[in-house]
């Protein structure tokens, strides 16, 4: 079977291959070991292997005497909010922007934060402890001593009014709304949530059949929102992912406005506001150079950190910061939320809208100016051997000294996928291009593997 791998968000694998149903059922036994919690909530997405692994996992919890709270559909950020509320530990069976056929678990620690590094290595190494003894019993409790599982879907308008309390009441009246919801674990909630505060809003893609989610929707597809928007005259789309924990956005006129561009408007605003923690601004190594140079004008500090929320997090944490997110969409408002959450980032933007009296274009448009930038992937045999490559790192070092302060190089390794990504930002796009074509030759002279 093999032990698990945590990647940048949870295990991933193909549902009923890599991921099973006994995989699932001795992470819920490790983590429960661990993380030596009475109780757990657990919740998913929408996919058919859904409710097979979330059951698997729950029965991992109830063997080790854990109590375990099942939500049932409910955005990631849903049960983090649940989680923080209750002062216990969760887990998410959700892929969130991966095809139908996929899953993944993610574990969140005590309060409904992403486990630190040492907690992942140590619930790994109980897992393999676990696997290698198949099914032996060794002194799992009995009796009175076996956990509950309490089925409790109810507990989703619990994130629905948790959402609420951050704007004030109908403080969304006036503006018109198109949300996708990629038919994931936003689809029971993002329409009650944006009416409630007075928004004019339209649903799409929020119809989940179990094999439907992230089907030509949500935030990785935003072609039909694009359309929806356009089409009905409507100021603004939001476009969530699988499990809600991220989101873009399409202005008026149809054009996507990502994470960058959303962050650069909500540290302009919060630091307006005086509500911007230490006037700085948490943001991965994949932020556009545009936003950097951007930012430093008016002076706000961006404190950089590798791919992956739970990096933005940890930074938050670490300097009692406000505002951390990533290109992709996962937004981290600390004094909200402890995870990246889709609906808050949307109900959000919709309000700093009504507040500016101007459209999303033109202020999306102002944010900053975007340095050309080029991304590749690449998949690959194995991925961590880009980290001790020598022709790729000789090869990087010539690419960044011909681009000097004008612009940037990255070439990492996927926390979830066997792929590495290179990407270069320039001054010129055509010099981006050049260097992006001869870095991605090296990977595959040297790594072998194919483009994506």
């Amino acid at each position: 079977m093999g032990t698990a791998r945590f990647g940048t968000d949870g295990v991933r694998g193909l549902a009923n291959g890599s991921l099973t149903p006994e995989l699932a059922m001795a992470l819920g036994r490790a983590a429960a070991r661990v993380l030596k919690s009475p109780a757990v909530v657990l919740g998913r997405d929408t996919r058919r292997s859904g409710p097979m692994l979330l059951n698997a996992l729950a029965a991992g919890f109830a063997s080790e005497g854990v109590d375990v709270i099942d939500v049932g559909i409910l955005p990631t950020p849903g049960i983090a909010s649940l989680c923080a509320s209750r002062g216990v530990p969760g887990a998410i069976v959700s892929a969130s922007h991966n095809p139908f056929p996929d899953n993944g678990i993610k574990v969140l620690g005590p309060g409904g934060t992403k486990l630190a590094d040492e907690v992942e290595s140590a619930i790994e190494a109980e897992l393999e402890a676990l696997l290698g003894l198949g099914s032996a019993a060794d002194g799992r409790p009995t009796g009175v001593g076996v956990g509950e599982i309490r089925v409790e879907h109810e507990l989703a308008q619990a994130y629905v009014e948790h959402l609420l309390a951050s704007l004030p009441p109908r403080a969304l009246s006036g503006l018109k709304v198109v949300v996708d919801c990629a038919h994931g674990a936003a689809s029971r909630v993002a329409e009650d949530v944006l009416v409630s505060l007075g928004a004019d809003t339209q649903v799409s893609n929020a119809k989940p059949s179990g094999i439907n989610i992230n089907d030509a929707a949500g935030s990785t597809h935003p072609e039909s929102l694009i359309a929806a928007v356009t089409a009905s005259g409507a100021d603004l789309g939001l476009a969530l992912d699988g499990d809600a924990d991220r989101l873009i956005a399409i202005d008026h006129e149809g054009n996507l406005v990502d994470g960058d561009r959303m962050l650069a408007l909500f540290a302009t605003d919060l630091k307006a506001r005086g509500e911007l923690e230490a006037d700085t601004v948490v943001i991965t190594v994949m932020t556009n150079l545009g936003f950097h140079r951007a930012m430093e004008a008016i002076g706000i500090r961006c404190e950089v950190v590798p791919v992956g929320d739970r990096h933005v997090l940890q930074a938050l944490l670490k300097g009692n910061l406000s505002l951390g997110g990533e290109q992709s969409g996962h937004l981290i408002f600390a004094r909200r939320a402890t995870t990246g959450d889709g609906l808050l980032t949307g109900i959000l933007l919709c309000d700093l809208l009504r507040r500016s009296g101007s459209t999303l274009a033109e202020l999306a448009t102002s944010a900053f100016v975007t340095y050309p930038q080029t991304l590749v992937a690449v998949e690959v045999p194995d991925r961590d051997a880009v980290g001790s490559c020598v022709a790729l790192a000789e090869a990087i070092d010539q690419a960044e000294a011909e681009l000097g302060a004008s612009g940037r190089v990255l070439v990492r390794a996927s926390g979830t996928e066997p792929v590495v990504r290179v990407m270069v930002e320039a001054a010129e796009a055509a010099q981006a291009e050049a260097l992006t074509e001869r870095l991605v030759g090296v990977v595959l002279a040297e790594l072998g593997g194919t483009l994506r």
